[in-house]
């Protein structure tokens, strides 16, 4: 299959999530004998044709002159350029700015477009009502004007057929069990193994960083706090300045080398994750496996993927206290561990997630029967669900 993968800002990743997600997947699609294309931005640090077999097209993308706007005119040059080409399938991941051009330039009549529907990105707290209430309407255009759609959670598959009354094929994303660690690994960062806590986000309001970081200045705990993440934007140089005089919290700015990442999570005494708007994050998987310990932001999102396994928090005051009495070494933290490890050795394992995509294209290319989805292991949706995340 000729396979066409956008919106991203490209691979390798040196971003996110979507772009940690295309980088695996195009790969993944690639070593299985498929031609995949992904579309980076032209100002992308990697400036090559191709990337371990994938084709690269660099589309222009002014974001960096005009902002938040510039997304619509990259998304639309990748757009164009695909329009020239003899895709089978293309896959469009998330709809934000791209939602507003299908139905003009890739009518689901003469192209194959399937969305991966990301999480629910109205909910954003950065955003401004205004921009949220485009953002409800991108997703209505997206649902509407794509051939068929991916749901990342039970979570958005159900939110999907609620609101919209839409099947969608449920594929979340992968993960690779992480079973090689390296200590040497933490000596450029002044680390001593299962002696720091540890968050890896995008720094942005809706990951609460804020809230976990206020949790750690609270705490008695004399761990130092390590944030992984582009400390350069606005919030991020906010943060940087609120807690400048807290010495436990370093801001070790973006690391995009998995190995190090895997690393850190590993030897973290706990893990925090923070994302509030869903689906399933590749952060979290990787987190978990990597065996790490995981306190998460209480939403229905995080506790289909964990259910019992990890700690639970919603403000400042629950980190601090998760902070001051969780020990990684009792047994029953060990076993949360051990269970998440298995969750993505039944579940969630990039092989078995590649699989899943190949059987989605080859289904809606008419090429072979749908393949009854998965239902990862001990993963239930929530009853709080239809008033917790606002369906309506």
């Amino acid at each position: 299959m000729k396979i066409a993968i956008l919106g991203t800002r490209g691979i390798p990743n040196s971003y996110g999530g979507f772009e940690q997600f295309a980088e695996y997947l195009s790969l993944g699609l690639t070593n299985k004998g498929h031609h995949v294309t992904v579309y980076n931005s032209h100002n992308h640090t990697y400036q090559e044709n191709s990337w371990n077999g994938v084709n690269i097209v660099h589309c222009y993308d002014p974001e960096y002159l005009i902002g938040t706007a510039g997304q619509f005119v990259y998304d639309l040059n990748c757009i164009l350029d695909c329009r020239k080409k003899d895709f089978d399938i293309i896959l469009q991941l998330g709809y934000t700015s791209s939602s507003v051009w299908l139905k003009r330039f890739l009518n689901k009549k003469k192209f194959v477009v399937t969305t991966n529907m990301d999480g629910h990105e109205w909910k954003r707290s950065k955003y401004s009502p205004l921009v949220k209430k485009f953002l409800r309407h991108a997703e209505n255009l997206a649902v509407r004007n794509s051939s068929h759609l991916i749901a990342d959670s039970v979570t958005i598959k159900t939110y999907i057929k609620s609101k919209y009354n839409k099947q969608s094929t449920f594929i979340p994303y992968g993960a690779n069990i992480f079973n090689k660690p390296d200590q040497h690994k933490l000596k450029a960062y002044g680390l001593i193994p299962f002696e720091y806590n540890a968050l890896i986000a995008r720094l942005e309001p809706d990951n609460s960083i804020e809230v976990i970081l206020d949790g750690s200045a609270k705490s008695a705990a004399k761990r130092p706090f390590i944030v992984i993440g582009n400390c350069e934007t606005k919030y991020g140089l906010y943060l940087k300045d609120k807690f400048a005089k807290n010495n436990n919290i370093r801001f070790l700015n973006g690391i995009y080398d998995i190995s190090v990442l895997n690393n850190l999570r590993y030897f973290s005494h706990l893990y925090f994750h923070g994302h509030t708007v869903g689906g399933t994050n590749p952060s979290l998987l990787e987190a978990m496996a990597s065996s790490a310990l995981i306190c998460a932001h209480d939403n229905v999102h995080n506790a289909a993927v964990l259910s019992d396994n990890a700690y639970y928090f919603r403000n400042a005051d629950q980190v601090a206290t998760l902070l001051d009495s969780v020990n990684i070494n009792d047994s029953d933290n060990q076993k949360k561990i051990a269970n998440n490890v298995r969750k993505i050795e039944s579940s969630y394992l990039w092989d078995s997630i590649i699989d899943r995509y190949i059987s989605h294209f080859r289904s809606i290319l008419g090429q072979q029967q749908p393949v009854k989805e998965i239902t990862p292991w001990k993963m239930v949706v929530s009853e709080e669900y239809d008033t917790r995340l606002n369906i309506n």
